[in-house]
């Protein structure tokens, strides 16, 4: 008999995981941070608008995070909301009608109103969707945002 077999050394093993299982375990630990982060963007792009202290760049932020939660409807994540998240879009395009008139990033009333109610829908569809969903919405909305920037551009050449 060998000595080897008996100087084998004894190694607990973790129990294991399947690839699948261990796939999604990790996409739901990554799911949190992310959706936390989109969601955290858009609140505080909305509450510097609250206080008059809105930017272009916020306007941005908080416009294509509407852009996402538009598709997310589609996808089917909360899809009740999409004509409030319609509201909300006609609310930003308020918030830069103001800006060019007064030079102010600002939002108050009916218009913050609806941006809020759109924001809650945004929240309940990041908390109901995979991060494949999400991406898909992302990718969509960039796909649309593209579209319209040819749109334009072969209308002004026209």
């Amino acid at each position: 008999m060998s000595h080897k077999s008996r100087n084998r050394k004894q190694t607990r093993h973790a129990p294991a995981m399947s690839p699948l299982l261990r796939a999604l375990t990790f996409s739901r630990a990554a799911h949190e941070p992310i959706t936390r982060a989109m969601l955290l963007q858009a609140y505080a792009s909305l509450d510097a608008f609250r206080r008059g202290q809105g930017s272009r760049e916020l306007f941005t932020t908080l416009g294509r995070q509407l852009l996402v939660a538009e598709e997310l409807s589609r996808i089917g994540h909360v899809p009740e909301a999409i004509d409030d998240i319609a509201e909300a879009q006609i609310a930003m395009a308020d918030i830069d009608v103001t800006e060019k008139a007064g030079g102010k990033w600002t939002v108050e009333g009916d218009n913050y109103a609806w941006l809020t109610i759109a924001l809650d829908a945004f929240a309940r569809q990041l908390a109901d969707a995979s991060l494949e969903d999400i991406a898909k919405a992302e990718a969509r909305m960039i796909e649309g945002l593209m579209r319209t920037e040819q749109e334009l551009a072969h209308t002004v050449a026209a």
